[in-house]
This record gives C-alpha cells, structure tokens and sequence, in this order.
C-alpha cells in the first residue's frame, strides 16, 4: 500500500504551472528527490503535499486517506515538514524547541512523558547537538538552527518526512552525515521521504527515486539511476551536464 499517493494533481503559484496531472506514488523505505530549477515550484508542491495549500486540481491520499479530511493533528502524526525559514518568536530553549515536536503524539491534557525526552534527548544527539540543549535557540547560527529543525523532525517520528532542502546552511560534513542518516533511517523505518535538493550528486548518492518538475508544468518520475542521465538533466536544468562514472558511483557537473 502507497504511503502517499497523488491523482490528477494539479498545483500553481503566479499563474504559473508547477505540476499538471501529477500521479505520484511513494512507498514505505523510498526517499525521493524533487529536482528542477529555481521558481520551479519544489517548495510550493512540498508545501501542497503537507496540505499547508490546496491544489487547483487532483487529490493527496496518505494511506488511501484524502488529506483534506485529515485534522491537523492527525496530519502532524503522519506528516513532518521541514521549511527553509525558522521564525522563533520566543526565547525557548534548545529541547523545549525540539521537544515541542512530540505534541501531536500527546493528548490535550497531558505533559510530556519520560519516553518523550528521551526521544528528543536521541535526536539531538543524531545531529550533534546533545550540548546545545540548554541553549536559547535565539543564539544558534543558521547551521545549528537548522539541525535543531531536523532534530524536531526526527521527535516528531512522522510517516512521511518533506524536507525543503535540509542541507541548507549546514557544512559539507553535516550535509553528508545528515542526508546519510536520514536516507538510511527511511528505509530501516519504512518511512516515506520527499526532499527538494539543488545538487545533482546528493540526489544520486541518497535518493532511491527523483521528481523532475520542468518549467512548462510537465513531470517525469521514476528510479534515481534511470533518470539521472545528461540528457534528461540537460533537459530539466536547460544547460549541458557532464557525468563520469566512479566506484560504482556516477558524478555530474556543468558542462
């Protein structure tokens, strides 16, 4: 059974087409990549999927669930998004932030059990922030702030995580060792992963399967090793891409 299943979907921005009659299925341990250009729409389809907007047209099933009827708490216990700008309004903490994500699992009346810190005691740790705990997240760089973001995610424990480009502001290091995490996690949990990514090699390295989205609205979907060709990419970024291959492992560039 699809963890996320679109039909028909149809979604717009401006006047402008991101998709049109979208039929996407995504499966338990699938990580995709969503790859296209800059004002694509990769950010407004993510948020669409999430149900933060409505489509022009179509439907979003989560377990053959339609979305929009769906509350938002049980939206929250099935779907965790990851947005490229943090607001923080108020001086919390490094844990209150993180541990804020466990509220969809918690009822109405009640407070946050010992299993519930432990888990966002684990996911800090997961993103090298066990230290920073105590910390207001008023004081975080850019880099930190958006681990903390991951760190809430992995609280949260969705059955469909949307990343928003998670290897913004994070440094070659915490790129590679998150995106690892978090690519191997989808599949050990079978959870379902849709991330938007600007990097042609990390979409390769860690995603089983790719989205394109060209800019006339048209898609084309499928496994990441059979659409990531040259000519596909050269058709999608409208500039010439070079490849070698490498120890198993095919790398692109600007030609």
């Amino acid at each position: 059974m699809s963890l996320l299943q679109t039909k028909n979907l149809q979604v717009s921005i401006g006047g402008r087409h991101v998709c049109k009659q979208l039929d996407l299925q995504v499966e338990p341990g699938q990580v995709w990549a969503v790859l296209g250009r800059n004002g694509s729409g990769k950010t407004t389809l993510l948020h669409t999927l999430a149900g933060l907007r409505s489509p022009d047209n179509g439907n979003i099933q989560l377990n053959t669930h339609d979305i929009e009827q769906l509350g938002r708490k049980q939206l929250a216990q099935k779907i965790g998004i990851l947005l490229q700008h943090h607001e923080d309004a108020f001086p919390v903490s490094v844990m209150e932030t993180v541990l804020s994500a466990r509220h969809p699992h918690i009822a109405y009346w009640q407070w946050e059990s010992s299993r519930d810190h432990e888990i966002a005691q684990q996911a800090l740790r997961t993103v090298g922030l066990s230290d920073m705990a105590d910390r207001q997240i008023n004081q975080l760089s850019g880099g930190e702030r958006q681990r903390v973001a991951i760190a809430g995610i992995l609280t949260q424990d969705p059955e469909l995580f949307l990343l928003d480009e998670p290897n913004s502001h994070l440094d070659l290091k915490h790129q590679i060792a998150l995106l690892q995490y978090l690519s191997s996690y989808a599949r050990d949990n079978q959870r379902g992963m849709i991330m938007s990514l600007h990097d042609i090699n990390l979409a390769a390295r860690f995603c089983s399967h790719v989205l394109f989205l060209y800019d006339d609205g048209s898609t084309e979907q499928g496994p990441a090793e059979q659409l990531l060709t040259p000519d596909r990419l050269e058709r999608l970024y409208d500039h010439p891409i070079k490849s070698s291959r490498s120890d198993n492992t095919t790398l692109f560039w600007p030609g």
